[in-house]
């Protein structure tokens, strides 16, 4: 069973930083491609950025591009998103989540086997 475990949230202020990280455990990790979304009060779920399993492909929503950075550490079965120049809209539950052997260019929630918990970001203006 695949367990998946957020952290790295909190509040920020606007034009900050955050760093949130996934650990996984119960498969092995590079198999498998890795997400994250976000969902902010009153709003569907939506896609923010996915990584395939070694690496080397990333694939980001337009409102993040340029400012977010997906990266995946194997060795540490852990998934990261970095969040740079965050801005009030951003402010949501991220969650990563896992498309078992997927190519890592899945945007839509129904590909992904696999969520965790959640992390709580919030950024005031």
């Amino acid at each position: 069973q695949v367990q998946l475990t957020e952290s790295g949230g909190g509040m920020v202020q606007t034009g900050g930083s955050l760093r949130l990280s996934c650990s996984a455990s119960g498969r092995t990790f590079a198999d498998d491609a890795m997400g994250w979304f976000r969902q902010a009060p009153g709003k569907e779920r939506e896609f923010v950025a996915s990584i395939n399993g070694s690496g080397g492909s990333t694939y980001y929503a337009d409102s993040v591009k340029g400012r977010f950075t997906v990266s995946r550490d194997n060795a540490k079965n852990t998934v990261y998103l970095q969040m740079n120049s965050l801005k009030p809209e951003d402010t949501a539950v991220y969650y990563c989540a896992a498309d078992l052997f997927g190519s890592g260019r899945g945007t839509e929630g129904n590909e992904y086997e696999h969520w965790g918990q959640g992390t709580q970001v919030t950024v005031s203006s």
